[in-house]
C-alpha cells in the first residue's frame, strides 16, 4: 500500500497550490491539476506533476484518473479542492448561474468522488477529503449560491460515510473558513459578470459589503493557508481521521453558535457578519 499518493484539484492557487507544494516537499507523490494548461505548465515548471483537469468534463476525469493509475499504479488518497464562489442575493441570481455554481462546487466534485472510489473499492482503502466550509455549516446573505453548493457537500459526505463504514475508505470533510488566497477576487468578477446589481433591492448594500468592502487578508480571521494543511495531514497519516475538520476561528466560533442557538437568534448574528 502507498499511502504517499495524492490527487489535488484547483491547485492554479491559494489551498490547493500551497498543499500541493507542501506534500510534495514532505515525501508525497502529488498528482496536481488545474483547469487551465497555463497553470498546469507553471505546476509543471516548480517540479510538480500536474494536469489540466476540469472537473465539469467526466472524460476528462476519467482520462487523468487511467493516467496517473496506469501499470498498476495505486492512489492512496484525493483533495477534492476545485470550487469558486457566486455572490449576489439569491433574488439576482439567476437559476443559470446557480448550475454553474452546482457544476463545479458540486457536481465536479461527486464526479471525481464516484470515479475516484471505484479504483479505492478495487484497492481497498483510500482517503477522500472533501473541500467544502463554513458556508457549509452557517450562511451569510448575498452567499446564497455558494452556501447552497456547500451544503450539499455535506450531506453528500455524511452519505457517504454510512455507506463506506465497513471499508478502509474515508471520506473527510474540510470546513474552511476565511484564507488568504485569490478567492474574494475571483468571487466579485464572477459578481460583476453575472449580477446586475442596477437597480436591484440591494445596490446599495452590494457596494458597501461587496464592491467597496476593504481587503480582509489582515483582519483576526483570515489565515494562511498552512492551518488548512495541517488538518489535511491528519486526515492523510491518522490510523483514524477525523470525518469533519475546522480550520480558523470563524469556523469554530460560528459552527458553535449554529449548535448552541435558537436559529432566529442565530440569524439575528449572521445577517451583520
Amino acid at each position: 500500500m502507498n499511502k504517499k499518493t495524492i490527487l489535488i484539484t484547483g491547485c492554479s492557487s491559494g489551498i490547493g497550490y500551497d498543499a500541493a507544494h507542501y506534500l510534495h516537499k514532505n515525501g508525497y507523490k502529488v498528482y496536481a491539476s488545474a483547469r487551465d494548461a497555463k497553470d498546469v505548465k507553471r505546476l509543471q515548471d516548480e517540479g510538480l506533476e500536474a494536469y489540466v483537469l476540469d472537473v465539469t468534463n467526466a472524460q476528462n476525469i476519467k482520462e487523468v484518473l487511467e493516467t496517473i493509475t496506469k501499470d498498476g499504479n495505486e492512489l492512496f488518497a484525493l483533495f477534492n479542492n476545485a470550487g469558486f464562489g457566486q455572490p449576489g442575493a439569491l433574488e439576482d441570481i439567476t437559476t443559470s448561474v446557480l448550475k454553474e455554481q452546482f457544476e463545479t462546487n458540486f457536481f465536479g466534485l461527486h464526479e471525481l468522488t464516484y470515479q475516484t472510489l471505484k479504483i479505492m473499492r478495487r484497492q481497498g482503502y483510500g482517503r477522500i477529503i472533501q473541500h467544502s466550509s463554513v458556508l457549509g455549516i452557517i450562511s451569510l446573505r448575498f452567499r446564497g449560491a455558494y452556501n447552497a453548493s456547500k451544503y450539499a457537500i455535506e450531506g453528500l459526505c455524511d452519505t457517504l460515510r454510512l455507506e463506506l463504514m465497513d471499508t478502509d475508505i474515508h471520506i473527510c470533510t474540510i470546513n474552511t473558513g476565511p484564507i488568504r488566497s485569490d478567492f474574494r477576487k475571483n468571487a466579485i468578477l464572477n459578481f460583476k459578470k453575472n449580477v446586475v446589481s442596477d437597480g436591484s433591492y440591494f445596490e446599495d448594500s452590494y457596494k458597501k459589503e461587496l464592491l467597496d468592502a476593504k481587503q480582509k487578508d489582515k483582519d483576526i480571521f483570515t489565515k494562511d493557508s498552512d492551518v488548512v494543511i495541517k488538518n489535511i495531514i491528519h486526515a492523510l497519516e491518522s490510523k483514524t481521521p477525523k470525518p469533519r475538520y475546522y480550520n480558523t476561528l470563524a469556523t469554530h466560533l460560528l459552527g458553535g453558535l449554529k449548535r448552541v442557538l435558537p436559529t432566529s437568534l442565530l440569524e439575528k448574528i449572521l445577517v451583520k457578519v
